[in-house]
């Protein structure tokens, strides 16, 4: 009887122990995992997150490269028929314009610490490669506007399909990331084609080139207003509205990335902000408008809705 009660004793004493070992790990941890992935402080009992934090947005980054079309390149906004990437509003430094190059480097720095990758005429197939250029320089922040030249082609059949948009757009995404895996990114919204049908049809002389082939898909035709005609606008219409949600989409997808909300295509441009070669590309006054877009939303404390 007695042998029986000191093993008793003995197993209870050690069962305790073990007891006590483990609430003495528990306090020197001093908290417990929760099923959610959370911990729980044992002292104040608040629930703290146990995944790290996503990389916080450099409002005020120390370079910028620059990729895209025509718009970027600044055609047709100092002379007929030539790039002024001296106008541009991502990395020019004009004056006037102020791009956004210059607003946050200042002028000596957006000479010396800003690259224009890209090319007039390019269409998002084509941005893979700029962005590989971009990353070699190994820029805080990219900004990308490309689209335009997808949807404005000699017949809206031969628009770039969504699929293939956004193919090309993750193929770019990743190039950069290979090269420049912490570099921002600034993506502008493709503008609104249908806004520039309707601006520019009121001036006799951009009918007039428009004619010589810019932008057929929508501007071809520009006062026929038979059911063909506008069926075949309202389709350009939707493939720009169906580009910038694949550009949201895709640049949602990376924590460094941020798209500009629609700001660009919401824009309300009229002719002054139109090349007056062309009525098709952004003069100096459209350029210095996109370039404060552009620094009103890359220096946002948050992103645009």
């Amino acid at each position: 009887m007695q042998d029986r009660s000191a093993r008793h004793r003995s197993r209870t004493a050690t069962a305790v122990l073990a007891v006590v070992s483990l609430l003495g790990v528990a306090v020197l941890t001093g908290c417990d995992a929760d099923r959610d992935g959370t911990t729980k402080g044992s002292a104040s009992g608040q629930r703290q997150p146990s995944a790290r934090p996503g990389p916080v947005w450099d409002r005020s980054p120390g370079s910028v490269a620059a990729v895209g079309d025509s718009i970027t390149r600044g055609f047709d906004a100092c002379s007929v028929l030539a790039d002024c990437p001296e106008v541009s509003w991502a990395t020019g430094t004009d004056s006037e314009v102020r791009s956004l190059a210059v607003r946050l480097l200042g002028e000596s720095g957006a000479a010396s610490r800003s690259w224009n990758h890209a090319e007039t005429g390019a269409r998002i197939a084509q941005l893979p490669e700029q962005m590989a250029l971009a990353a070699k320089e190994k820029p805080d922040l990219v900004t990308v506007m490309i689209g335009a030249n997808d949807a404005c082609r000699d017949s809206a059949r031969f628009m770039t399909p969504v699929a293939d948009f956004r193919a090309s757009f993750e193929a770019a995404m990743r190039q950069l990331r290979s090269g420049a895996p912490k570099a921002q990114v600034y993506v502008s919204s493709v503008p609104d084609l249908m806004r520039l049908w309707q601006t520019g049809r009121g001036n006799p002389l951009g009918k007039q080139i428009w004619k010589l082939g810019i932008c057929q898909s929508m501007l071809g035709d520009a006062d026929d207003m038979g059911a063909g005609a506008v069926a075949r606008r309202a389709s350009v219409q939707e493939r720009v509205v169906a580009y910038n949600g694949v550009l949201r989409e895709v640049c949602a997808k990376d924590l460094r990335c941020r798209y500009d909300g629609g700001a660009v295509y919401g824009y309300r441009f009229t002719g002054k902000q139109l090349s007056q070669w062309d009525w098709f590309h952004p003069g100096r006054n459209g350029q210095a408008r996109l370039a404060e877009i552009a620094y009103r939303n890359v220096t946002a404390a948050r992103p645009p809705a």
